[in-house]
């Protein structure tokens, strides 16, 4: 199975920040879990590498001093991204990203590395901007660890996408073993994804998630229209916490 690029200049941009928002809380756990692996010292260059709509990029400057940096290639997901303090953003790929040598302290993928078409490329770039003792922090999606997403069931080619979407996480630390950057630690953090069933159903169905763009017009109305019976008879569970993977490297 052959998969297209994710176009987040079509679809994506309209519903990301509604569908895929972090609650106060949720950020506040990912700065303190951020913060538990980077250097104490005040303040850190950040690159925020696949920003989309800058989820996480203020939230950064605001907590580690910045400045940070949100590197993105979709000009309407950069232009829905808030402005903040200590905050940029720019327009570059993650196989040429548009900043100096030895520039940043860290950097973070929060669910973008898997769309980077080249990532051995992508991983030398990082490199090359990672100061020396810096930190990479991906927070990814794994094939071989991935659980099954309550909603699959009524898209039948979703968990085909996904192993093909989604590298294993020796396919990972792989690619960035070959220009020296090892697995340090694992993480495993317990995410609140919504605060009712309610809200999560009418957050999947803004689609915001990118498995989705890669299925037929008639998949998805099919799937929501079964996904609607089973919620409407009582027959659907919806989970609404889960565990989310934080690879740290360095």
């Amino acid at each position: 199975m052959t998969l297209k690029p994710v176009d987040y200049d079509a679809h994506q941009h309209t519903v990301y920040a509604r569908a895929r928002a972090v609650a106060p809380d949720m950020l506040h756990l990912w700065m303190d879990v951020f913060a538990s692996v980077l250097p104490t010292t005040r303040p850190l260059a950040i690159l925020d590498l696949g920003s989309g709509t800058g989820r996480f990029t203020p939230a950064l400057a605001a907590r580690f001093g910045g400045p940070v940096t949100g590197v993105e290639p979709s000009a309407s997901m950069r232009r829905a991204a808030p402005a903040a303090e200590g905050v940029r953003y720019l327009d570059g790929d993650a196989a040429a990203i548009p900043l100096e040598a030895a520039s940043v302290d860290a950097v973070l993928m929060f669910l973008s590395f898997h769309h980077f078409p080249d990532k051995p490329a992508a991983v030398r770039e990082i490199r090359r901007v990672l100061s020396p003792g810096g930190r990479v922090l991906l927070r990814g999606v794994f094939s071989d660890r991935a659980p099954g997403e309550w909603w699959n069931p009524f898209f039948p080619r979703l968990e085909a996408i996904g192993r093909r979407m989604f590298p294993t996480l020796e396919a990972a630390t792989a690619v960035f073993a070959e220009v020296g950057l090892r697995p340090l630690e694992l993480i495993e953090v317990e995410e609140r994804y919504s605060a009712t069933p309610e809200e999560a159903l009418e957050r999947l169905k803004l689609r915001g998630i990118s498995t989705f763009d890669h299925l037929t017009p008639r998949e998805l109305e099919d799937g929501f229209a079964a996904l609607d019976r089973a919620w409407e008879g009582g027959e659907l569970q919806i989970p609404l916490t889960g565990r989310s993977d934080l690879l740290v490297l360095g």
